[in-house]
Parts: C-alpha cells; sequence; structure tokens
C-alpha cells in the first residue's frame, strides 16, 4: 500500500514538473516569438521611415544646382501651334527682349513650384501668340530638364496689372505680351497665356 501511495506521488510529482517545465518553455518559446516578430516589425519600420526620409530629401533637392545670370540665355520655348522655338533670356529688360523671350527674375525658373513668368514682344518673337488656344502646349527646355505645359486660360488684362506675376499654388507658366497685336505706339493692354505643368523631365 505504501509502495502504491509512493508511485502515485511520484507520478503526481513527474506530471506537475512536466507541467511547469512545458508551461516554462511554452512560455520563453512564446517570448522569444514576440520579442522576434517586435524585431522584425521595428525593422521594417525603421527601414521604412528611411526610405520615406531618403525619398522626402530627393523630392526636396533644388530643381536647378545653378541659376542663370543677367543676359544669359537659359533655355528655349516651343510653341507647337505656331510651329516656334525661341530662345529664352534670364531678365525682361530691352537687352533681354531685343534677342529673344525674357524670363521675369522675381519669378521661379521653368518646372519649378510656383509661377514662372516669361515676355516677349509682339511685333516680333509673339508676332502669332493670338493664334494659341487653349488645351495648347508650351513646351519649355532648360538645364534642368524639358517641361511640358498646357494653357487653361486666356486673358487681357491692363498693363498695369500685377495679377499677372503673383505666386501660384501649382508649377504654371504664365506668357505675356503687349495687345493689341497691331497697335501702333505703346500697347494699353497685356494678352497672357495661364498653363499648367502637365509633364516634367528632370535631366538625371
Amino acid at each position: 500500500m505504501k509502495r502504491k501511495f509512493l508511485l502515485i506521488f511520484a507520478a503526481l510529482l513527474f506530471i506537475v514538473g512536466l507541467f511547469f517545465a512545458s508551461t516554462n518553455a511554452f512560455s520563453m518559446l512564446k517570448t522569444y516569438v514576440l520579442y522576434k516578430q517586435s524585431k522584425d516589425d521595428f525593422k521594417k519600420e525603421i527601414n521604412k521611415e528611411t526610405a520615406t526620409n531618403l525619398k522626402q530629401i530627393k523630392k526636396n533637392e533644388p530643381l536647378y544646382k545653378t541659376y542663370p545670370k543677367f543676359g544669359e540665355e537659359m533655355g528655349t520655348l516651343t510653341i507647337p501651334r505656331i510651329e516656334s522655338t525661341l530662345p529664352i533670356f534670364h531678365g525682361t529688360d530691352e537687352d533681354e527682349l531685343a534677342k529673344g523671350i525674357g524670363h521675369y527674375a522675381k519669378s521661379v525658373m521653368p518646372g519649378e513650384r510656383d509661377n514662372s513668368v516669361l515676355a516677349g514682344h509682339r511685333d516680333t518673337v509673339f508676332r502669332h501668340l493670338g493664334e494659341v488656344k487653349i488645351g495648347d502646349l508650351l513646351i519649355v527646355k532648360t538645364s534642368a530638364g524639358t517641361f511640358t505645359y498646357k494653357v487653361h486660360k486666356i486673358r487681357i488684362v491692363d498693363k498695369d496689372d500685377r495679377t499677372v506675376i503673383i505666386p501660384k499654388p501649382r508649377p504654371t507658366l504664365t506668357v505675356s505680351t503687349c495687345y493689341p497685336f497691331n497697335f501702333i505706339g505703346h500697347a494699353p493692354q497685356r494678352y497672357i497665356l495661364v498653363a499648367s505643368l502637365a509633364k516634367s523631365e528632370v535631366n538625371k
């Protein structure tokens, strides 16, 4: 009887020991799995944040490494509608406008966010600008790349209207010339094309 009791007691101790051993092993295994999962999740999160930061850094890189000097040729404007490709010079003084299209120096460069303003004489480079229609393309090539804009608005404003050069929330190209086109002397108005950036091909 005593021997039987001892055997039963030993069996119970074995079962209890096995239970605690297996429980501890399970807990340890569970802890390890959670640790590994957390570590992997942490790595993924870090990698994700790093990738996002790198993308943001790249996004915030300046489009132009150098900016043109006054009077310097900085690119071309192609207007498919009138089959014309014209040189763009930095600045809108008479020296620049006598050579081609002038880029208003206080506006952003083509392709950049905001309003890039170009101007030209109606009796030379922009003689046929009035033939351009809404939906037509304006293609600007500079050292930074090729930027294609689509005309979405045509305006006729007073010569002193400053809304032509106001900032824009999106990349915009504003093209201005004197109006009426056949006016003799100093024209009282300005003919304005407003175009939004439709395609950007940045040089690598």
